[in-house]
């Protein structure tokens, strides 16, 4: 079974997301900053990622920019999932292995769903 990393600090959200993806037979787990994301991704790297961007602490360009500089982990794919994605440029993004960028605010779950099967093909 694939593991997706869920790296969000809406646990609302991320559980909601969690659900869905189980629902496909994708193992899940939630992590809520980049620091402890980037622990479990040492441990066992996932085989996807959804990233929230904006979080406290270290925020989710810490961690894609960490995940670059370590040639093994950087071709994990990864999923922004953010309220603010008018920031954002699907072009730029891209450098850092990032393959889909959602909006939370206007997104169903559905979608997150539809970007990690994509991934994981």
């Amino acid at each position: 079974m694939k593991r997706v990393l869920i790296v969000d600090d809406d646990r609302w959200f991320a559980e909601l997301l969690a659900k869905q993806l189980r629902g496909i037979n994708v193992d899940v787990q939630i992590v809520a900053h980049a620091l402890e994301a980037m622990v479990v991704i040492d441990e066992h790297p996932p085989a996807a990622i959804i990233l929230d961007i904006f979080m406290p602490g270290p925020n989710g360009f810490v961690l894609l920019q960490e995940l670059q500089s370590h040639s093994d982990l950087a071709q994990i794919p990864v999923i922004i999932c953010t309220a603010s994605t008018s920031e954002l440029r699907m072009e730029d993004a891209a450098a850092y292995g990032v393959r889909q960028i959602l909006d939370k605010s206007t997104m169903m779950p559905q979608s997150a769903v539809a970007a990690v099967r994509k991934v994981l093909v």
